[in-house]
């Protein structure tokens, strides 16, 4: 699968890092892990209760996947809403800095932002206040938006506003481009497995999943996953964490093997792993140099916390 340019469709989101104790987790009554989408008051009550001071970092699925992308080089853009505010003009001055192409719809709500505690075993849980990036709506876009690009990169997140979602596949494939769907987490899986049956069949080429996800679809392991996906997609991906990943592409099927690494925030580990991966893609390497890109990538940003790789380390993966 040849691509060049990339747009990455999603959430534009501020991440709000803040390392905590499980025992904080219980003391505010949360369960660790996953997704819980919250009103901006429960983030702001949260960050009150600790003593730790958070980092900030623009972020958000596919444009932490925009980032990566054009930090190793590639042709990378970045579609969303962000607020009308000094968090919205942090974010698109960012993403300028960083390479990104943005297109960045203004709304007068607040830019939303996710707060992502993590916990000693760096495992995060995210808590998310959509703000003005659930606003971006339908007459936003049109086939013209999607003219000249190769490969539009959607976050599964982007479901919860589904009539948007909807439309941006329809416009992607009018315009001639692949889609590639990264289904984000177990609970978009089972929100939307209803409605991703039909979308997988019918809008997506490139279906990236982790065991987690992949088995919420399917309800099988990881091998048997991906011999459901590879059926109904160009390109089918089950990410394995730390063991690595399997990748198939009509009749060839890879496994490549991951690195352990010492992971103090698993932040965008999923998300750069698709930059590394996609990365393979636009230079045209193979699915197996493409995977082991994704994961360098993927295993470089867990030993960081939050989604940004530092710039000296992204010198190293290229070389």
């Amino acid at each position: 699968m040849q691509i060049n340019k990339v747009l990455c469709v999603g959430a534009a989101l501020n991440d709000i890092l803040l390392q905590e104790s499980d025992d904080f987790l219980k003391l505010i009554g949360k369960e660790k892990g996953g997704m819980t989408l919250v009103e901006k008051a429960e983030i702001d009550d949260i960050l009150a209760k600790s003593s730790e001071k958070a980092e900030l970092a623009p972020g958000g699925s596919a444009c932490n996947t925009a980032v990566g992308l054009a930090k190793l080089g590639g042709d990378s853009s970045f579609l969303g809403k962000r607020g009308n505010d000094e968090p919205g003009n942090f974010i698109e001055s960012q993403l300028g800095e960083w390479g990104v192409k943005s297109s960045l719809v203004k709304s007068d709500n607040p830019t939303g932002q996710v707060l992502s505690i993590i916990t000693p075993d760096a495992e995060r849980s995210m808590f998310t206040y959509l703000g003005a990036a659930a606003e971006i709506n339908c007459d936003e876009i049109s086939d013209e938006t999607f003219k000249g690009f190769d490969l539009v990169h959607i976050e599964g997140y982007l479901l919860f506003n589904n009539d948007f979602a909807m439309k941006v596949l329809k416009c992607a494939k009018a315009a001639g481009c692949r889609v590639s769907l990264d289904l984000s987490s177990f609970e978009v899986v089972r929100i939307f497995k209803d409605a991703l049956a039909d979308i997988l069949a019918n809008y997506v080429d490139v279906i990236i999943a982790n065991e987690d996800e992949s088995k919420e679809y399917t309800g099988v392991e990881p091998h048997e996953s991906l011999e459901i996906f590879r059926k109904i997609s160009e390109l089918a991906i089950v990410k394995l964490g730390a063991d690595g990943v399997l990748v198939a592409c009509g009749e060839e099927k890879v496994e490549v093997k991951g690195t352990k690494v010492n992971a103090v925030d698993t932040t965008g580990a999923g998300d750069l792993w698709a930059s590394g991966f996609i990365y393979g893609l636009t230079q045209g390497w193979s699915l197996t140099e493409c995977a082991q890109m994704g994961n360098k990538t993927g295993s470089s940003v867990v030993q960081v916390v939050g989604a940004v790789i530092p710039d000296e380390v992204y010198a190293a993966i290229k070389e």
